[in-house]
Parts: structure tokens; C-alpha cells; sequence
């Protein structure tokens, strides 16, 4: 399993005139996961742009349990537990402490600069293939 964190303070441009943090801000915090993971594991998304590949999201869903407010500090933990073929599946949890805020989910693609599903490149799954057990 591929697995990163990251630590979030809520800004309060985040916040809406509830006080809360508005949804569309889960999927941002989402994405700094992600490319904090790929950076981790020695891949970073840049790097595999420049190479041609490209991973757009497919399908995005979130579940709140209970809302972020202003200044809260928050960890971002995001999880790959198969390894990756031509799509990846990442989900999420966002906590305050111990507290559980929210989950979701990403799906995304590998594609080329042409727009088609590929299959990711060798160098990713030789990294990525050592988190994962037969």
C-alpha cells in the first residue's frame, strides 16, 4: 500500500459564511496529498508530465462527518492500496487530532499527451511495486 500525509491549516478564505470549510476545498487538500505521495515515493508529478504523462481525475466523491472551521489544523492521509495498472484509486481521511472530518475518493487515469489511457510508466511501477505484497 502507497501511503502519505499532509498538514493543513485552514485558511480563512476556505471558510464560507457558515464558518465552515466549503466542500470544494476537501478535493484541493485531496490533490496536495497526492502529489505529496508521488513526491515521496521518488516520482513526482512533474517529472512525469514532462515525460508525457498526464493523470486526470475520472471520478471525485467526499463524505462529511463533521465540519473544518478556521484555523484548524488538519492531516490530509492519502491511501493507494492496489498498485496501479492504467488507473489509480486513492482514498482519504481528513482528520483534526483524532477526530475523523471526512473521507473521499479519487479515481484517475494515466493518458499521454494525446489524451489516450496508457499504461504507467516502468520507472513509477518499480517504485511503486515495492509497497505491495503478492
Amino acid at each position: 500500500m502507497l501511503s502519505a500525509s499532509v498538514d493543513i491549516r485552514v485558511r480563512y478564505e476556505e471558510t464560507d459564511k457558515m464558518g465552515v470549510v466549503y466542500h470544494s476545498n476537501y478535493f484541493i487538500w485531496f490533490e496536495v496529498a497526492r502529489v505529496a505521495l508521488l513526491d515521496e515515493l521518488g516520482c513526482p508529478y512533474s517529472e512525469l508530465e514532462k515525460d508525457g504523462f498526464f493523470l486526470p481525475v475520472l471520478k471525485c466523491e467526499a463524505s462529511f462527518k463533521l465540519p473544518a472551521v478556521f484555523d484548524d489544523r488538519l492531516k490530509i492521509t492519502v491511501r493507494i492500496e492496489k498498485l496501479p495498472v492504467a488507473r489509480i484509486e486513492a482514498s482519504y481521511v481528513v482528520k483534526r487530532g483524532d477526530i475523523l472530518l471526512a473521507t473521499g475518493s479519487t479515481q484517475h487515469a494515466f493518458v499521454s499527451v494525446e489524451g489516450r489511457v496508457v499504461r504507467p510508466p516502468d520507472s513509477f511501477l518499480e517504485i511503486a511495486k515495492q509497497y505491495f505484497s503478492d
